[in-house]
C-alpha cells in the first residue's frame, strides 16, 4: 500500500520546507496557531506552483464550525478561488449544535461540495466534536468525501486511538481515516502499527516563538511554530519503511 505524508503548511517558508522534506501533499491554510484558516490569495498563487498536490483549507475564522449564512457564502467565494488556481482540493466541515449534540450540518456541507466539484475532498477535525463519528462516516461518504482527517475526538491521534480504530473498520474502504494531532517521529510507529492507516497528516514543525520586539509587540505569539524540512524528512523515512500488514 502506498502512504501518504501530508503536512500543513501555513507559510511561504513552510510551503518550500514541506516539498524539501519529501511530503507527499500540503494542506495549505493560513494561522495553523488557530487550527489553521482559509489561506490568503498570495498563499495559494504559490502553492498552485508546487510539485505535489496541495489542498486548501476552508474555515473563514478561528471557533466552532457552525457556520452563518454569510460564512457559507464566504467559503463557496474560497472554494471558487482554490479552483482557479488550480490546488487538487479543499479541506472543509461544517456542524449543527443543539438539544446538547452535535451533527454534521448536511444542507451547508451539500452547498460545500457542490462548490467544489471536481476537487478532492477532506472533512476535517470537525468531526472530532461529534458523538456519532459512524454516522458522519456514512454521510461523508455519501457525500463523495475522500478522507477524513481525525484524532479519533482526543487532544492527540495518540489519546484516541481506540477510536480511530473504530472509525477505520466502519469506514471499511469507502474513505480514508487520517489520523493527525500530535504527530511526531516518536508517535509514528505505534499509530502505523495499530491503523495501518494509507493517509497520515502532521505540521511536522518545530518552536518559532520570535524574539525582541517581534514577540513583545505581539506581532508573533509564543505559540507559534515552523515547519521543518528534517522533521518531515524523518517522518517520511518512517511511513515509507512501515511494512504494514499481511
Amino acid at each position: 500500500m502506498t502512504r501518504t505524508l501530508e503536512i500543513c503548511v501555513d507559510s511561504p517558508a513552510g510551503l518550500a520546507a514541506a516539498v524539501e522534506g519529501g511530503a507527499d501533499r500540503i494542506e495549505l491554510c493560513s494561522a495553523l496557531a488557530l487550527g489553521g484558516l482559509t489561506p490568503t490569495q498570495g498563499l495559494i498563487h504559490l502553492a498552485a506552483r508546487a510539485p505535489i498536490p496541495v489542498v486548501a483549507m476552508i474555515r473563514p475564522r478561528a471557533g466552532g464550525f457552525d457556520w452563518s449564512e454569510d460564512e457559507v457564502l464566504a467559503m463557496e467565494v474560497e472554494i471558487a478561488a482554490v479552483a482557479r488556481a488550480g490546488l487538487a482540493g479543499v479541506v472543509i466541515g461544517a456542524t449543527r449544535s443543539g438539544a446538547g449534540t452535535v451533527t454534521l450540518d448536511l444542507p451547508v456541507l451539500q452547498r460545500l461540495v457542490a462548490a467544489a466539484k471536481g476537487l478532492d475532498l477532506t472533512l476535517h477535525r470537525c468531526i472530532d466534536l461529534i458523538e456519532d463519528a459512524f454516522e458522519a462516516i456514512d454521510q461523508a461518504a455519501e457525500l463523495g468525501i475522500s478522507r477524513i482527517l481525525s484524532s479519533g475526538g482526543a487532544l492527540s491521534a495518540v489519546e484516541g486511538i481506540a477510536r480511530l480504530q473504530e472509525m477505520s473498520a466502519h469506514a471499511a474502504g469507502r474513505l480514508s481515516i487520517m489520523p493527525g494531532a500530535g504527530i511526531s517521529a516518536a508517535a509514528l510507529p505505534g499509530l502505523l502499527a495499530a491503523l495501518d492507516p494509507s493517509d497520515v497528516h502532521a505540521s511536522a514543525s518545530q518552536p518559532d516563538p520570535g524574539t525582541g520586539a517581534i514577540a513583545r509587540f505581539g506581532f508573533q505569539t509564543e505559540a507559534a511554530r515552523r515547519t521543518d524540512a528534517a522533521t518531515v524528512a524523518g517522518l517520511k523515512r518512517l511511513l515509507d519503511d512501515h511494512k504494514g500488514r499481511p
